[in-house]
């Protein structure tokens, strides 16, 4: 068996030369030609899965490791009897890590408290869900927005869109890209979407580029309904606006989910989808591969500082959304075809970022309440000595 993997695999060689030969091609680098002969096809979110790709080609399995499918032309692998999987939920934790990082810094830098800040959710599946537990764990009041989870839901919790812009003082997506049915996410925050925000909001999209409409961000960012903003994904990626770069907060190049452990999900996922489609004995313990962490332990001095604060100075220790911050900034002053490589080249070299479990915080001095922030956001504590 022949599998075509996309470069940006994490450990895709070592993991699916168990399964077959496995041939490593650069993610927007593979063609028609590459599986004329492969039996399935392995791919992340840059590489275009449809009809120019597959058609003639003897492929029946093709699998994303990724949460996200709209890469993929679903319609066109069903009729075609073509098997495929994504990995949902693989770096939901990531994304919801990468969601505290940004309040948490945007927090200290501009000298405001994040306790008793009312947060608007919209999308509260597998990141909404995490973020939601994290914000509410840092004393935030959390108002949900899911009109697909609502209907199958007798939650009463769930709110109206409209009523959830209007009180929210954060906003943030975490919606899939939908372009049909009864509920399309498609440019969901539009002129209308933010016509309706209470005026000085701080807006979030860590979700897909093409669920906000970015000149309308823009004009309401002009006219004051957005105060703040963290952009991590593009409408046009791996190009990006950099009228839209020059007016965020924090930006990066799509890179929430990208913690090393998101990455091996994806590829674990679609590791195993492939051993159970051709009736593979699986071998490779992907997970026994993890490195390890690069501070696995932090100590802390507390004494007389403000929760968020420290909890800040921890999260930076461990990720330090600001890096990623000034790298995309240094390719706004290239042309367009060079930042769309740098974009990519930041997305291909991400460094080796470990989420907040594989640390130990030791709060010397710190209140109880710290300690269960510390907890939530998925810190672990030392062990109790006798």
């Amino acid at each position: 068996m022949k599998i075509v993997c996309a470069e940006t695999v994490l450990l895709g060689e070592r993991t699916f030369s168990n399964a077959g030969k496995t041939v490593i091609i650069p993610d927007r680098e593979i063609t028609r030609n590459d599986l004329l002969d492969a039996d399935a096809l392995i791919v992340r979110s840059k590489t275009k899965v449809n009809r120019a790709l597959l058609a003639g080609t003897p492929v029946q399995f093709v699998g994303t490791a990724t949460a996200g499918t709209d890469h993929m032309d679903a319609a066109y692998l069903e009729q075609h009897g073509i098997y495929s999987c994504a990995s949902p939920g693989c770096n939901a934790n990531s994304v919801s890590e990468y969601l505290i990082a940004a309040l948490l810094t945007l927090r200290t830098r501009h000298d405001f408290d994040l306790k008793g800040k009312t947060i608007g959710v919209i999308g509260c599946g597998n990141v909404g869900s995490r973020v939601v537990k994290k914000c509410q764990a840092l004393g935030m009041n959390v108002l949900r927005n899911d009109p697909p989870l609502a209907a199958l839901s007798t939650d009463p919790d769930f709110q109206p869109l409209e009523n959830v812009l209007a009180e929210c003082d954060v906003v943030t997506l975490h919606v899939p890209l939908v372009k049909k049915g009864p509920w399309p996410t498609e440019r969901l925050a539009d002129y209308c979407f933010f016509e309706q925000l209470k005026p000085g909001a701080l807006f979030i999209n860590a979700a897909r580029g093409s669920v906000c409409d970015y000149d309308a961000l823009l004009d309401a960012k002009a006219g004051g309904s957005v105060a703040r903003m963290v952009i991590d994904v593009w409408s046009s990626e791996p190009a990006f606006r950099t009228d839209v770069l020059k007016m965020a907060d924090l930006a990066s190049p799509h890179i929430a989910g990208h913690s090393y452990e998101g990455k091996l999900n994806g590829t674990v996922a679609c590791y195993n989808e492939l051993c159970n489609f051709f009736e593979i004995q699986k071998i490779e313990n992907v997970e026994a591969s993890l490195p390890p962490p690069e501070t696995p332990r932090i100590n802390i001095d507390c004494t007389g500082r403000d929760d968020e604060r420290v909890l800040h100075e921890i999260i930076k220790l461990i990720y330090d959304i600001e890096i990623d911050d000034r790298q995309l900034r240094e390719a706004s002053m290239h042309d367009e075809i060079r930042r769309a490589r740098h974009f990519d080249a930041l997305r291909k070299n991400y460094r080796t970022r470990r989420e907040f479990s594989n640390t130990v915080v030791n709060l010397e001095n710190g209140r109880e309440s710290l300690h269960q922030k510390v907890k939530a956001m998925g810190f672990k504590r030392p062990p109790l000595t006798r």
